[in-house]
Formats: C-alpha cells, structure tokens, sequence
C-alpha cells in the first residue's frame, strides 16, 4: 500500500468518497488489526521480554548463591525459560506470516515495503523530521506509517529471523550432533566462525531487539499524545481512531 496523505488515505481504507471527506464528513474511527495480530503482538511483547531479561543473565549469570550449588537449580530455570519463549517467538513469527497472506492488508505491511516507490521515500523523509521536531504533525496514517513501517521490517522482522537462526543454532548445540536443531541450523555456526562468534552476535542481537522495543514504545506513546490518532489502544482494541 502506498502512503498518502490522510484524507486519501482513509478513503482508500475505508471506501468513503473522499469528496465527502473533504466536505466535512469526517471518518472518526477505522477497523484496522484483526484479533490473531493483536493476541500476537502482546504474546510476542512478553516472549521478548522474557528472552532478554533471561538471556542478560545467561550472558551474565548471578555472581553468587547461598548454600550448596547441589540445592539450587537457578541457572536451569532460567535457560528453559530462555527456550521455552524462543519456541514461542519462533512459531509465532510463523502464524503472524501466515496471517499476513490470509488477513486483511494491514496484517501484511509489516513484511513488505515499497522500496521503488519515490512517493514511500518522500514520506519516510517527512515523518523523520517529524520524529526529529523539525515539521508540524503530518498526514495521519491508518496503518503503520513509513517509518514505521521500515523500523518493523528491519528493526523487529529481520532482527527477529536473525535471532531466531542464531539462537536455535546455539540450542543445537546444547542437544548436541544429529538433533533437529543441529541439523536445521548448525551451519549457522561455521558461517560466523565458531561458537563464540555466534554467542556475541546473538547478544549483540539482543541489545539491539531491547533499543528497538524502547523506540517502538516511545513513538507509539508520542504518537498517541502528538499525532492526534490512538496507536496503544488500537492493538488493544484493533480500532485506530482519529482526533480533530
């Protein structure tokens, strides 16, 4: 879908004549993420979660225990937690591009981008000065708009297809020779080096998904008190509604 400013934009999403749009007619509200996006986004918030507060203390593990480290289990607590949320961000990447071919347009802006469009570009440029304070508020978008839209794509969809290859990688390593991560995902190893290549590169990864999630937070708040349009509530409710 390409951008546009928000009177087209809205016409287009929604089927209104934008003649009435432009008489007055004002569209308050529009149906935009489905139920499977939603119930995705907030378990795949919380996977994340779990995924980088347990892989910080993987990386970094606590520096003492009291008693017998026979009595204690800590460690392994957390690398099945560690695990059991990458199973979850992994086959739920895959039920969201699922979603993205069945569900309705917007489900699928966050694996496609107009990257020969000079119109995209235009817009990109508009909304970086908008998050940099340098332009008043821009056209209002109903689904992502085009920097968020490449942030999503390069920031969670790409970043996440690399964690999920190096992660497995390293969790056939743990199942050792000949298991199914192993043998799906162990040439991930010797295309970085070795082991410990991989390691720094999926906690360097991970750092990166935590600077991306901060980002993604603060702009769906600014934008829900600056831009005039409901973004938090709209993954809630699937409804982006729009102030005068």
């Amino acid at each position: 879908m390409s951008p546009s400013s928000s009177t087209t934009d809205l016409s287009a999403a929604t089927g209104v004549d934008p003649a009435a749009v432009a008489a007055g007619r004002r569209i308050r509200s529009v149906y935009v993420y489905e139920a499977p996006v939603r119930v995705w986004h907030w378990i795949n918030a919380l996977a994340i979660t779990v995924l980088a507060v347990t892989g910080y203390f993987i990386g970094r593990p606590l520096p003492t225990m009291p008693g017998e480290a026979s009595s204690h289990f800590l460690m392994g607590y957390i690398r099945f937690a560690h695990f059991a949320a990458g199973y979850v961000l992994a086959i739920g990447l895959l039920g969201r591009i699922y979603w993205a071919i069945v569900g309705n347009h917007h489900a699928r802006e966050l694996f496609t981008l107009p990257l020969f469009s000079r119109a995209y570009w235009r817009e990109v440029a508009k909304m970086l000065k908008w998050y940099a304070f340098l332009i008043p508020r821009p056209g209002q978008y109903v689904g992502h708009n085009p920097m968020a839209r490449l942030a999503m794509f390069f920031g969670y969809f790409c970043l996440s297809i690399f964690m999920v290859f190096t992660g497995f990688a390293l969790y056939g390593e743990g199942l050792q020779t000949g298991s199914w991560a192993d043998r799906c995902f162990g040439w991930v190893i010797p295309l970085f080096g070795q082991s410990q290549d991989v390691h720094t590169f999926h906690r360097l990864g991970m750092w990166a998904m935590v600077s991306f999630v901060i980002l993604h937070v603060y702009a769906a708040i600014r934008e829900d008190i600056m831009g005039r349009q409901s973004i938090v509530s709209t993954m809630i409710s699937g409804h982006r509604t729009f102030k005068d």
